[in-house]
C-alpha cells in the first residue's frame, strides 16, 4: 500500500480522536440514550408477540362454532410473520446503533474484538437455518395440497364411496409424511427416489407411502450432509452467547448480546415450528438469563414453545406450527371416518364430517400465507447477508487503520 494512503488514514484517525475528545460527554449520553431506546423497542415488540390468544379446540373435538382460529394464535403462520417483522425492525435498529456515526477503531478494542467475530459466525449459521426453513415451508405447502384434495372429495354431495376413497388416500399420504421421523429420514439418506407427492401412482398402503416419504424430505431439501442437524446448529449458535459483565453493558457489548439473543430465538422458534432435518433435544438448546429485564417477554415465549416441543417430541412431531397441528388432528379424524364409512352415510355423521371438512378447508386457506412467510424468511436471509457485509467493511477499515506506515 502507498505511504500516502497510510498517512491519510493516520491523519483521519487523529481528526476522529480529536472530535471524540471534544464531544466525549455528548457522545456518551447519546450512546446511552440509543441503547436504552433499542432495549425498549425490543421489549415492546416481543411483548406484543406474547399477547396472543391460545389455540382453540378443533372441530374434531368440539362444536363447529369453537373451531375458528384467531389470526394471532401463538405459533400460527400469522404469528411467525409478526415475529419476522419484529426481527427485521430490531435488526435495522441494531445496525444503526452499532455502525452509524461510530468510530471504527472501537471494533478492534475489547470486548468487541471478540464479540463481533462471534456475531458474524452466528449469522452464517443463521443463513443455513433460513435455507432449511425455506425448504421446510415447501414441504408444508405440499401437505396443504394433499389436504385440499381431501377437502374437495369430501365436499361432494351426496358422499359416495369413490369420494371417500380419494379423500382417504390423500389424507393417509399426508399423515404418513407428517409423522415421518427425522432420525429415520437420516438413516434412509436418499435411497428412495419416489416422492410422496406422486399421489396418483399405482400402489397404496402405509408402507408404500412411507417409502415415498423417505424421498420427500430429501427431494424438497437442499443438498446438505447427512450429519447436518438443525438442533445442533441452534446449539452452536447459542454456545458462546454470554451476557456482558461489569462495565460492558454501558457500551456496545449489550446491544450485540441483545441482537444475538433475538437472532437465536427467532431461528430456534422457526426450527421448532417448521419441518427441518434432525431436531432432537431442541428445547434444551437456548438458555436466557432470567434476570434480564429486556428479555422477560422472550423468556415467556421460550417457555411456552419449549413446553409444547417437549410434549410433541415424545410422540415425534412434524413441527409446532399451529396450522400443521390442527391439520394433522382433523385429517386423522377424517381418515377414521373413511375407515368406517358405509354407504349411505348417516345424516348425523355427514353433518359431523362436514364441520371437520369446513375446518380443514379453513386451515388450507390460512396456509395460503405460507408463500408470504417464505418470502419473509428470504428477506431475513438477504438482510443478514447485507448487514454482515457492512460489518465486514467496518472491520476492513479498522485493518487498514492499524496497518503500519511503510518508510
Amino acid at each position: 500500500m502507498p505511504a500516502t494512503d497510510n498517512q491519510g488514514s493516520f491523519l483521519n484517525r487523529i481528526s476522529i480522536r480529536r472530535n471524540q475528545v471534544v464531544s466525549m460527554d455528548v457522545n456518551h449520553e447519546q450512546e446511552l440514550e440509543d441503547l436504552e431506546l433499542f432495549q425498549k423497542h425490543v421489549v415492546d415488540r416481543f411483548s406484543d408477540l406474547v399477547t396472543t390468544q391460545p389455540p382453540p379446540p378443533t372441530a374434531a373435538d368440539s362444536s363447529p362454532d369453537s373451531a375458528l382460529m384467531p389470526a394471532d394464535t401463538l405459533l400460527s403462520i400469522a404469528w411467525f410473520r409478526k415475529l419476522l417483522d419484529a426481527f427485521l425492525c430490531c435488526e435495522a435498529e441494531f445496525k444503526a446503533v452499532l455502525i452509524m456515526g461510530r468510530d471504527p477503531t472501537q471494533f478492534a478494542k475489547p470486548p468487541l474484538d471478540r464479540l463481533i467475530p462471534e456475531l458474524l459466525d452466528r449469522t452464517v449459521k443463521a443463513l443455513d437455518v433460513c435455507n432449511a426453513i425455506t425448504h421446510g415451508v415447501e414441504l408444508v405447502c405440499h401437505w396443504q395440497k394433499l389436504a385440499q384434495i381431501g377437502v374437495t372429495a369430501l365436499e361432494q354431495r351426496p358422499i359416495g364411496e369413490g369420494h371417500v376413497r380419494r379423500a382417504k388416500k390423500s389424507l393417509n399420504t399426508l399423515l404418513t409424511s407428517m409423522t415421518f421421523d427425522d432420525k429415520e429420514n437420516n438413516s434412509h439418506g436418499g435411497k428412495s427416489t419416489e416422492r410422496s407427492w406422486s399421489f396418483g401412482r399405482r400402489g397404496g398402503g402405509a408402507s408404500v407411502n412411507k417409502d415415498r416419504t423417505a424421498g420427500t424430505f430429501r427431494s424438497l431439501s437442499w443438498t446438505v450432509a447427512k450429519s447436518w442437524s438443525a438442533s445442533k446448529q441452534i446449539q452452536a449458535m447459542s454456545s458462546n452467547l454470554v451476557a456482558p459483565r461489569g462495565g460492558e453493558p454501558t457500551g456496545l457489548a449489550l446491544p450485540v448480546y441483545i441482537m444475538s439473543t433475538v437472532l437465536v430465538f427467532v431461528m430456534w422458534a422457526l426450527v421448532a415450528a417448521i419441518p427441518c432435518q434432525e431436531r432432537t433435544g431442541l428445547a434444551t438448546h437456548f438458555p436466557v438469563p432470567r434476570q434480564l429485564v429486556w428479555a422477560q417477554a422472550m423468556i415467556g415465549l421460550q417457555e411456552k414453545i419449549g413446553e409444547e416441543w417437549k410434549k410433541k417430541e415424545k410422540k415425534g412431531t412434524c413441527g409446532l406450527l399451529e396450522e400443521i397441528q390442527r391439520m394433522e388432528k382433523v385429517s386423522q379424524s377424517l381418515v377414521d371416518f373413511a375407515d368406517n364409512f358405509q354407504f349411505p352415510a348417516e345424516a348425523e355423521k355427514v353433518e359431523e364430517v362436514a364441520a371437520q371438512v369446513t375446518e380443514l378447508a379453513e386451515i388450507c386457506q390460512k396456509m395460503d400465507e405460507l408463500v408470504p412467510l417464505q418470502q419473509q424468511v428470504r428477506e431475513v436471509f438477504h438482510r443478514i447477508v447485507r448487514s454482515r457485509a457492512e460489518v465486514l467493511d467496518v472491520l476492513d477499515q479498522v485493518g487498514k487503520m492499524s496497518t503500519p506506515v511503510l518508510y
